[in-house]
């Protein structure tokens, strides 16, 4: 709620400024803000009434873990996210708790093995439909079933992974194309173990005396 009221009072000061600018390059900025701000408040998970919040506080003992490790799979109609949980078909329903919004959801359960696990995923990659989506509770595992709005294929699960995508493939679709593969060999290099680091210093070794062999004249 403390974060939804800072946004609230962004979007009324976008709004102001709105009222008061003249020039076209400022108005397109204002405007395009007002609607990031507009779709960020609207993405936020509903409050929950105060004695709710409250009760779910203190009913939860011990102390929590953020969940990270998790895998992921897609069909037409569902987004499907795997998190593996040792025991958690042992507790009762009520205890493995999902919120979903059109853009997020956050997973929560409660007192297993004395320990909470909590899991959020905020701007999904495409908007999902609350009511289709649901959770099911398997051996040791839970699976998160995101509907999708659209019958459309997901290259990634998350708007913040799609940009750190597009930046890495950005930085190799340089405008010359051996500069974007020597990009990729000094990553490669750079990740590689010695046997991938052999590999790359042989084939430099070799097209470099290649190409020094071409460029000796044939007349001398």
């Amino acid at each position: 709620p403390l974060f939804s009221n800072q946004l609230q009072k962004d979007l009324e000061e976008v709004k102001e400024l709105l009222t008061n600018a003249t020039r076209k390059r400022v108005r397109d900025v204002l405007v395009a803000e007002k609607q990031k701000l507009e779709l960020e408040i609207k993405n936020q998970p509903p409050p929950k009434p105060k004695d709710v919040a409250e009760e779910e506080k203190s009913s939860l003992g011990g102390y929590t873990v953020k969940i990270n490790n998790y895998g992921w799979d897609q069909s037409d109609k569902f987004v499907k996210i795997y998190i593996s949980l040792n025991g958690v078909q042992k507790l009762p329903a009520e205890n493995v708790q999902v919120n979903f919004t059109e853009r997020s959801f956050d997973l929560l359960v409660k007192n297993l093995n004395g320990k909470n696990y909590t899991m959020t995923f905020n701007n999904l990659l495409k908007p999902i439909s609350v009511e289709g989506s649901s959770r099911k509770i398997k051996t040791d595992m839970i699976l998160v079933m995101c509907k999708k709005k659209r019958e459309e294929k997901w290259d990634c699960l998350t708007q913040v992974e799609k940009e750190s995508k597009e930046k890495e493939k950005a930085a190799y679709d340089t405008a010359d194309p051996s500069e974007g593969l020597m990009n990729i060999l000094k990553k490669m290099y750079a990740e590689g173990d010695d046997e991938m680091k052999r590999t790359i210093n042989k084939a430099w070794v070799e097209s470099r005396e290649k190409q020094y062999k071409g460029d000796i004249p044939m007349d001398i």
